[in-house]
């Protein structure tokens, strides 16, 4: 905002017809100055300067008479004036009545600004959490929990009840049996850190032998072996032909045979959205028929992006697109095709677990911000395509379809959303904090009774 000043002076006329005046008279001139501030609460503070003075009034005499010249009526609008005193000078009168010389008032001083005040900074008003609209009750959730490592967040969301299922990462003997004991009915699925395999390279009886020697301290643990429902192998296999995936599932039949034989169930399969192509699954299909002998469970991986609807065929249908058991999907809903082409058909419908699912930047070939991987990357394409302005609700809602999905298929026990308290590196993937809040809400409502 420009400051405002504004100054007016009022001299007297130096020409007005004075006679018999011979000599300077000394005065008392008393220019008053002003000051004005105006505010208002919507606008920033400024001040206007005003100097109002009267002018040098002249006082005439003339020789001879006694009564003095009435002095000059101040002007209504000034106060008082102060004296500030300075010396007028009245004009030299010759006894003719000509002015011979005419004195120059002095300059009035010019005023000094008033200093504007500095109003200080005010913290902005922080953004308040926007609050869910509640989601009403409905049947038990099939949703559960991909876990990287022992977080007390964990444990908030087992409280409900409704957490079908926990893969972790995360393999100490006190945490798994804090989990049954929070909530008995969660199944554990456990995974130790492996190399990734090279199936061109992979001799399957002898490797299988491998992992069963370094899975079982674990495994067969008697501190463990209580709490954990099942155990992975390799993460994400890609067969790059039938000859691998046939190699794979070798692997995967053998290890199988040789922890049911112990009492403890494999989860076969596990490969990663999107694969394996359909036409290696007949491959596949001899550790299909071990698992299903030795009580194991397929595991599969659903994610996609930039919502969790894309390639399926509800895509196109906007936030709530709903769901059928005739819908599928090329990476969300694909175990239906998997299933309803492939396993039923040759009589191998066996439980699965999705072992890992959400949204995911990773997929490839998708529309969205090329850059973003976890859902957290995600929020701001959703609120421009119209899925919701909040990202931590917008993605519970995809997740609510997802489970909508499961819960139409019996076959499903399960899937495990990546993740709660990951591992590093994977921190965009993440659903601590608000997005955990929502999904504790949906839950707390979708419980077993």
């Amino acid at each position: 905002m420009d400051k405002i000043s504004a100054k007016e002076a009022k001299e007297s006329d130096p020409t007005s017809p004075i006679e018999n005046i011979d000599i300077a008279v000394n005065c008392e001139q008393n220019p008053q100055i002003q000051y004005k501030s105006g505010e208002s609460s919507s606008a920033p503070k400024w001040s206007r300067r005003a100097f109002l003075g009267g002018a040098a009034a002249l006082i005439a005499a003339s020789c001879g008479r006694s009564d003095p010249t009435p002095a000059a009526s101040p002007s209504p609008l000034l106060a008082s004036p102060t004296a500030i005193g300075h010396t007028t000078y009245l004009p030299l009168v010759a006894s003719g009545g000509e002015a011979e010389a005419v004195a120059v008032p002095p300059s009035l001083p010019t005023p000094t600004e008033t200093p504007r005040p500095t109003s200080t900074p005010q913290p902005p008003t922080p953004t308040p959490t926007p609050v869910a609209t509640p989601f009403p009750p409905g049947p038990p959730s099939k949703l559960g929990l991909f876990v990287g490592y022992n977080h007390p967040s964990i444990f908030e969301l087992l409280e409900t009840q409704a957490v079908t299922v926990v893969k972790t990462l995360e393999l100490d003997a006190n945490f798994v049996a804090d989990i049954k004991r929070v909530s008995p009915r969660t199944r554990i699925i456990g995974r130790i850190a492996l190399h990734q395999i090279d199936l061109a390279a992979l001799d399957p009886i002898v490797e299988a032998q491998r992992f069963v020697e370094t899975v079982l301290p674990y495994a067969d643990d008697p501190a463990r072996r209580p709490y954990f429902d099942g155990w992975e192998s390799y993460n994400e296999p890609v067969a790059g032909n039938i000859d691998e995936m046939a190699r794979f599932a070798e692997f995967e039949a053998e290890r199988t045979r040789l922890l049911g034989e112990r009492g403890i169930r494999s989860v076969i399969g596990n490969f990663g959205t999107g694969q394996p192509p359909m036409e290696q699954w007949q491959a596949f299909l001899p550790a299909v028929r071990a698992a299903i002998q030795y009580d194991g469970w397929l595991g599969l991986h659903e994610y996609s992006a930039p919502t969790i609807y894309h390639l399926s065929t509800v895509e196109g249908r906007g936030r709530y697109p709903g769901v059928t058991p005739q819908d599928s999907g090329w990476l969300t809903l694909r175990y239906r095709k998997v299933y309803q082409e492939i396993l039923a058909p040759a009589g191998l419908t066996l439980p699965l677990v999705m072992t890992e699912l959400g949204v995911d930047g990773l997929v490839e070939n998708r529309p969205g911000p090329p850059e973003a991987r976890g859902w957290q990357e995600f929020q701001q394409y959703w609120a421009e395509h119209g899925y919701g302005l909040w990202g931590p609700g917008a993605y519970v809602e995809q997740l609510v379809w997802y489970d909508n999905a499961m819960r139409q298929d019996s076959y499903v026990i399960g899937g495990t959303i990546f993740a709660l308290a990951p591992t590093a590196g994977w921190e965009t993937y993440d659903i601590m904090g608000p997005c955990a809040g929502v999904l504790k809400q949906y839950l707390s409502v979708h419980a077993p009774v």
